[in-house]
């Protein structure tokens, strides 16, 4: 018998450099201090501490299980009509626009993911131009697409506010049709969003540069309010010719283990955009051949029903004042953490060095991230006054290294 010495292959794989955020969900779960305060996993929490399933999406669920007839395939577009009735909800006035072409994602990901691969198809010499820290899933997608990243820093901790002269200098320094990836609100990890005042200044020089924006908005609702929160998507698209948005059903309907998202783009005109979606009709065709259908049918069946849409849109209306009332009580908690209360979404970053989380982590079973990037509402109400003692503790009594 012949004896084949095969090639290194699989058995030859470099280890992978694991998920912080994973190891850091795995320490939590493996924590048995009863006091535990997990602020790391990145979902909504209530009051009670628990991630609920929406009324309205309850209902929306138990009529698709009446009235759902057949599991067959949707085809690579998915629920063309889920895509059809997000459109005044996120681009308010240009849903009409027939230069705008939507389509159903597995969540805000698979429409980052759609957003990157379009984008390197039609320009593999483009850089994505990348404020830091941001969801650390983004470096990764990009560079997934055969991007470069350019980086600049978004957020100034020292002074707990985004850092809003580096983000116009790198754009105003990008290449036309460089890449200009914001986040439309609620910023993950940091909590610090443009204003009116400042996306107009973004807008401006996004158009003015020939860059194409990328609009990643995973919390539409969480911040000001779901018209509010989508101003950036909306202004840019009053300036430029071509445009893409990722958005996310995740957070807002509560769908995260569905994953339900949708991306659009905008090119100059109706045919170059539908030109454009067969290309991410095969960009996904690729990838995971056609989108889950439940999670999309079910915000479909709440947008089509006007009384569902009042309950769901009172039940975000819900969670955005849980997550503004928990800021304010943090921020009230000590002046170092005043800042907390002009921040908006589920995340900021607490002023701590690594060793103080860890500190944080070994003497109070409290999680979160290395960066000090936390869920504000990852805290049920009880529990919310012994966050703060612990972080001021900590935050006074610093370990050696911290």
């Amino acid at each position: 018998m012949l004896t084949r010495t095969a090639a290194p292959a699989l058995s030859a794989l470099p280890p992978v450099r694991s998920d912080s955020l994973l190891a850091l969900i795995a320490l939590a779960k493996a924590e048995s201090r009863p006091e535990k305060i997990d602020v790391g996993v990145g979902v909504f929490r209530n009051g009670e501490g628990r991630t609920p399933v929406l009324g309205a999406i309850k209902a929306a669920e138990r009529r698709l299980l009446e009235e759902q007839d057949s599991k067959g395939y949707l085809g690579g577009a998915g629920d063309v009509r889920f895509a059809e009735l997000l459109r005044p909800l996120v681009l308010g006035a240009h849903a009409a626009d027939e230069r705008v072409a939507g389509v159903q994602a597995p969540g805000g990901t698979g429409a980052v993911y759609l957003a990157l691969r379009l984008a390197a198809v039609a320009n593999p010499e483009a850089r994505v131009i990348m404020g830091v820290p941001t969801w650390p899933n983004h470096p990764a997608l990009t560079h997934g697409a055969g991007l470069e990243i350019v980086e600049y820093p978004y957020y100034d901790r020292d002074q707990t506010q985004l850092n809003f002269p580096a983000m116009m200098d790198a754009f105003g320094a990008a290449r036309p049709g460089d890449i200009a990836l914001l986040h439309g609100c609620c910023h993950n990890p940091t909590g610090a969003d443009l204003d009116e005042a400042g996306w107009r200044a973004v807008v401006d020089v996004v158009a003015e540069r020939g860059l194409l924006p990328l609009i990643d908005i995973a919390y539409q609702g969480f911040g000001r309010g779901l018209d509010e929160d989508a101003v950036g998507v909306r202004l840019m698209l009053d300036a430029c010719d071509e445009a893409l948005v990722a958005q996310s059903c995740d957070k807002n309907f509560g769908m995260y283990r569905d994953r339900v998202g949708c991306f659009f783009l905008k090119t100059r005109s109706a045919e170059s955009s539908a030109t454009a979606m067969a290309h991410v009709l095969q960009i996904a065709r690729e990838a995971w051949s056609m989108p889950p259908d439940h999670g999309a049918a079910a915000v479909r069946t709440v947008l089509e029903d006007a009384e569902l849409t009042a309950e769901w849109q009172a039940e975000l209306e819900e969670m955005r004042l849980r997550i503004a009332t928990v800021r304010e009580r943090i921020a009230a908690s000590d002046e170092r953490l005043a800042f907390i209360a002009d921040q908006y979404g589920m995340f900021s970053m607490l002023p701590l060095s690594r060793a103080r989380v860890v500190s944080l982590r070994e003497r109070h079973a409290v999680y979160m991230a290395d960066s000090g990037r936390f869920n504000v509402v990852g805290i049920a109400d009880e529990a919310i006054d012994r966050f703060c003692a612990a972080v001021i503790e900590t935050m006074d009594s610093p370990p050696a290294n911290g």
